[in-house]
């Protein structure tokens, strides 16, 4: 009887090892990107244009939520236990809202929901978000592009690709996902510059379709 009762407390002890360890190593730890607010919008009277902004896409391999790192050219990898807590396209997509809403260029600047009620639509693609490990040192590089269209007719009346890279200086995943939001504000900036703005109202014909 002691002698089971010896096993039993040597498997009972040995589980909680194991647990405690794997506790440790399989830990996920998750990071969302940062970008200052944007400043207040000024007062536009002269703006009239509404505007819709599509969820933006990206390829397949940057929704996976792992932060990603190419060690070459041609390798992705995903960090296992570093993870976006929010996803990057949702965060470039209200990022996007929140700086045109912050030019006074358009009178109502929203996300898309699929209604009429907006004269040009944005649709963007978040096209890179990785850590780069080749070429010397540790990079972080950010591509996007949008394009605005004016809903009633089609006709794309703006369009714009930019590509930022970021050094890091101390190879952390924290020191990483800090570059790579000082790198994505530098891209949205330049996306946004000159502002897709200075559009005239479509004449209500966006409003007024059944």
């Amino acid at each position: 009887m002691k002698k089971r009762l010896a096993m039993i407390v040597v498997a009972v002890s040995a589980i909680v090892i194991l647990a405690g360890c794997a506790g440790k190593v399989g830990r996920a730890r998750y990071y969302t990107l940062n970008l200052p607010a944007p400043p207040d919008p000024p007062i536009a009277e002269n703006a009239h244009a509404t505007v819709a902004i599509r969820e933006f896409r990206a390829p397949a391999y940057l929704r996976q939520k792992a932060i990603v790192y190419k060690p070459s050219p041609e390798q992705i990898g995903f960090y296992a236990y570093h993870r976006w807590a929010v996803d990057p396209c949702d965060f470039v997509t209200d990022s996007i809202i929140d700086r045109l809403g912050a030019t006074g260029t358009f009178s109502h600047v929203k996300r898309y929901d699929g209604q009429p009620d907006a004269e040009y639509v944005v649709s963007g693609r978040l096209e890179k978000l990785e850590e780069i490990d080749y070429d010397g040192g540790v990079k972080v590089e950010v591509a996007v592009s949008a394009q605005m269209t004016r809903l009633d007719t089609g006709t794309i009346v703006w369009s714009k690709a930019v590509s930022e890279v970021g050094v890091v200086n101390q190879h952390d995943v924290r020191a990483v996902v800090s570059e790579m939001s000082h790198t994505m504000e530098r891209a949205i900036e330049k996306l946004l510059t000159p502002v897709p703005g200075a559009l005239p109202a479509a004449s209500g014909a966006a409003t007024n379709r059944n």
